[in-house]
């Protein structure tokens, strides 16, 4: 991956704010179990941070998706994940299919406040008994008249109580589970929806997250993006942008932790020597950084065959699948070195403990990655080259 002068540029106006505007204030946020998501969307709207990819006429900048790696990387630099979740989920997961294959109504409508930072998206696809298995979602939307009405659930719905649409995945047929589903853009004022109370969750805690509910809701079927029945595969191309941000986000939230590990440990005495000192620390260490190096690499050969029109779906699993564990195993040892005081809440490590354990379920469990990647490879059971 060749980075220009540009990509660079958005590298320090993206540090540059998170450092101004948000982590001075991410313990204050952590302990509110939210953070006043409008006001920072607003901000970044302000400076292009939430179209870098996305069409210019509706507000965006038209660039790449090498550029919005780059934003999420940087965005990695955040001393938490649940901010850093609540922007994916407007710029890489509920909005690309919207930017793709929305009207130009849609896009003007709810686009282009969504890139300004006016608006607030959210996406709506898990169910309490549906989150991987997409195609098992029991969310209807049936035709009458103009309109479609929406019956149904979502769970763990990340900004779901600040949102001011949902991009839902609904069944528009009785067809097969691939080919009946249907995105559709649902305004959060609508009549009949329900935001529960948001969530008691271990980590990404100033992320509001909440269930859902879907009561005889009526949106116009101009609110449909694409076409009727295109729903999943739309859904599966979101979740590529979604599993590449996942990767990227997390580097530089690993490499905070190993370099707060090394400089406590280089301070620490045990037995007279400082644990850096240790071999089995600093080999350690050195393990985890070259591992974060190579997840680098994946994660930036996956984006630049992606922008070149290449079929990334085996890349992108396989990225999304060593993010999760990476961040464990990273949090995981680190935490460990840092001895009692690695068990506190405010600790790096024990941060990315927790809101790195999220990595291996969100946007596709890791059993779901396995099962892609192998049938990419054609190694299933029964299956021939």
């Amino acid at each position: 991956m060749k980075f220009t002068q540009e990509h660079e540029e958005l590298r320090r106006t993206v540090r540059q704010f998170v450092d101004k505007e948000i982590n001075p204030h991410v313990k204050e946020w952590e302990a509110a179990g939210r953070f006043p998501i409008h006001d920072v969307f607003k901000k970044m709207g302000d400076l292009g941070l939430l179209g870098v990819t996305k069409p210019v006429e509706y507000g965006g900048m038209g660039l790449d998706y090498s550029y919005g790696m780059v934003m999420s990387e940087e965005m990695g630099t955040v001393h938490c994940g649940g901010v850093p979740l609540a922007v994916g989920v407007q710029t890489d997961m509920a909005t690309p299919a919207l930017a793709r294959f929305g009207s130009d109504e849609l896009r003007r409508d709810y686009l282009a406040p969504a890139i300004a930072g006016d608006m607030v998206a959210s996406i709506a696809v898990s169910e309490p008994q549906a989150g991987s298995d997409v195609a098992a979602v029991k969310t209807t939307a049936k035709k009458d008249g103009d309109d479609y009405v929406i019956n149904g659930t979502k769970m763990w719905i990340t900004n779901s109580p600040s949102a001011d649409f949902f991009c839902l995945l609904a069944n528009t047929s009785d067809d097969k589970p691939h080919i009946n589903k249907s995105l559709i853009v649902v305004p959060k004022d609508a009549a009949g929806i329900t935001v529960d109370k948001p969530l008691d969750k271990l980590g990404m805690r100033s992320s509001e997250t909440a269930q859902v509910f879907f009561d005889n809701v009526r949106v116009p079927q101009r609110n449909l993006i694409g076409q009727e029945g295109m729903g999943f595969m739309m859904q599966m191309m979101q979740f590529q942008e979604e599993r590449l941000f996942a990767a990227s986000n997390s580097l530089k939230g690993m490499e905070h932790v190993i370099d707060e590990t090394i400089e406590y440990a280089r301070e620490r005495k045990v037995f007279g020597m400082s644990l850096l000192d240790n071999q089995t620390v600093h080999f350690r260490l050195a393990e985890l950084q070259t591992e974060v190096e190579a997840l680098r690499a994946l994660t930036y050969r996956a984006c630049e065959l992606y922008i070149n029109g290449k079929d990334v779906l085996q890349l992108a699993s396989m990225a999304k699948l060593k993010v999760g564990r990476l961040a464990r195993e990273v949090a995981d040892s680190c935490l460990q070195f840092w001895g009692g005081n690695g068990f506190m809440w405010d600790n790096p490590a024990s941060q990315l403990y927790r809101d790195g354990r999220l990595g291996s379920i969100g946007g596709g469990a890791d059993e779901i990655m396995l099962g892609i990647i192998c049938k990419t490879m054609n190694t299933l059971p029964g299956k021939k080259r």
